[in-house]
């Protein structure tokens, strides 16, 4: 791992993308390092497109700001390609995950991706669905980035999930949502 990853997360309001932040900041903190996670949205309102930002380090973080040059893009809701510019800032060696049903060679030309730039799809809508029941696809997202980025491992993430839904959700939810996370973590297709 680099000494700092930033993740920056495009979502809308009411799909999980803030708690997934947490949740991961959470299992990065288990596993020993330092970490951030936090939102930025305007009108907190139901569908709405949000941010939300990680930090991850092995060192003390000291900056307090939006992540401007993110190493990983996680785009939880791909309409959002249409109107945000997702690309922006992003390191020429990003990685961009996007919760969809099309193939990395289709997003990466739509999203325009550099050489050196990684693309992965999953549906992971698909999989929230048939794992808990509802598309809040933040699990199988989650599941993705633990596989691309190695920050943590999957039993890692797993723990952390059911810690932190345990407090929460009935147990249904909660073997839903580590389903749905393992899944996105063997599903993911990269380009």
């Amino acid at each position: 791992m680099a000494e700092t990853i930033e993740i920056r997360w495009h979502g809308r309001g009411g799909q999980g993308t803030v708690t997934a932040a947490k949740v991961l900041a959470d299992a990065c903190l288990s596993g020993g390092r330092y970490v951030q996670a936090f939102p930025e949205y305007g009108p907190e309102r139901s569908g709405a497109p949000l941010r939300a930002y990680n930090r991850i380090s092995n060192k003390e973080i000291r900056m307090n700001c939006p992540v401007l040059k993110p190493h990983v893009v996680s785009i939880v809701d791909a309409t959002l390609l249409d109107g945000i510019n997702v690309t922006e800032g992003a390191t020429k060696n990003a990685v961009f995950i996007v919760n969809t049903s099309k193939n990395p060679k289709e997003i990466r030309e739509r999203l325009k991706a550099a050489p050196g730039q990684e693309v992965f799809t999953i549906d992971a809508t698909k999989i929230a669905i048939e794992c808990i029941g509802r598309a809040l696809p933040n699990a199988p997202m989650l599941g993705v980035i633990c596989k691309v980025t190695n920050i943590i491992s999957l039993d890692q993430l797993l723990e952390d999930i059911r810690k932190s839904f345990g407090k929460k959700f009935s147990q249904k939810i909660i073997d839903g949502n580590l389903e749905a996370a393992r899944r996105g973590y063997e599903e993911v297709i990269e380009e």
